[in-house]
């Protein structure tokens, strides 16, 4: 069963794409398209029926989940957005980044040779040098929250500054926060402009635009929002700051993504999407990997194009796999992150 296992686990890079090909460069965003805009429509009641049925239709078999499970640590970006946080913390964060599974877990599955290591571990600004250097020569990147995280509403130049501040400290990704106002009130033109702000204050750090789409009041906000985002050049929308009062969800997801599909094939550019907040389950995980992969393709199940921002997440994949390998679940403390 483990010699079987092992070869289903070295399987996990994707298989080529029957997808038509597209643009390798970095999405560079287009012309805002008002009339885009104001066509885009939304069946909710198609999209949660949807979105509730892919758990039960899409399930991973059993001797496949080893490598699932390792996939989905390789997509994650390791999270400590917290008031609290220490230099301490960031530092032990980043020390399970660099070895995220436990190396005898990987050993039992005969893959301690593969490179597993988180996609990115994202902290405020104040701990990006801190990140930076306790990360230095792993080849994993910071991601800094910026412009007024979570609420994003301190005024354009301060948000604009903190993230130059963030590039020049060392940070490789950008999470921005939109203005929901924005949305709510149907300024396609004045979002725009804003993210096009952040993109050129990015220089040639990778743009993770959050929408919050627990505020933006409907689907279709969600969706035209996303189109927005993108024609003004990001490089992944993302569900969530993590402090609403709700976060990622499936539905949500599934607008997005096709968002995506559509911005690609109207303009050959393919963008990523980041689901955070409330994904705990290495369960919900493999959900919204088998969601990305039947909505997107498999070419999207990689760090380039799809992210999953959790802290505790990681825990319960290692408790996951550690029952995969004996049959039995340790305890949560075994895993601390911080």
């Amino acid at each position: 069963m483990i010699e079987a296992t092992t070869a289903q686990t070295r399987a996990v890079a994707p298989a080529p794409s029957s997808a038509p090909p597209v643009r390798a460069e970095r999405n560079p965003g287009i012309p805002l398209e008002l009339d885009w805009i104001r066509d885009v429509r939304v069946n909710r009641s198609a999209v949660e029926r949807r979105a509730e049925t892919l758990p039960r239709r899409r399930t991973v078999k059993k001797e496949w989940q080893v490598a699932w499970l390792l996939k989905a640590v390789t997509l994650l970006d390791l999270t400590t957005l917290s008031g609290d946080d220490t230099p301490g913390r960031v530092r032990r964060l980043c020390a399970k980044a660099r070895q995220p599974v436990r190396p005898e877990i990987l050993e039992g599955f005969g893959v301690s040779d593969l490179p597993i290591k988180v996609a990115a571990v994202c902290v405020y600004h104040a701990f990006v040098e801190t990140a930076v250097e306790a990360l230095r020569g792993s080849g994993i990147p910071v991601a800094a929250v910026s412009t007024g995280f979570p609420a994003g509403l301190n005024p354009l130049p301060q948000r604009l500054q903190e993230i130059r501040a963030s590039v020049e400290a060392g940070a490789e990704e950008i999470d921005v926060v939109i203005t929901r106002a924005h949305v709510l009130t149907g300024r396609w033109d004045a979002l725009y402009d804003e993210v096009r702000a952040f993109r050129e204050a990015c220089g040639d750090a990778l743009l993770k635009v959050i929408l919050a789409t627990g505020e933006l009041a409907t689907m279709r906000n969600v969706a035209r929002a996303s189109l927005v985002a993108m024609m003004a050049g990001a490089d992944f929308i993302k569900t969530s700051t993590g402090k609403e009062a709700v976060n990622a969800t499936l539905p949500v997801g599934l607008v997005m993504a096709r968002a995506i599909r559509a911005y690609r094939e109207r303009t050959g550019y393919r963008v990523g999407l980041k689901p955070a907040g409330g994904i705990r389950r290495a369960k919900e995980a493999l959900d919204w990997l088998l969601m990305v992969k039947d909505e997107l393709g498999t070419e999207w199940l990689r760090p380039a194009l799809f992210r999953t921002g959790a802290s505790a997440l990681l825990t319960d994949i290692e408790r996951q796999l550690e029952y995969h390998l004996t049959g039995r679940y340790s305890a949560a403390y075994r895993q601390p992150l911080a």
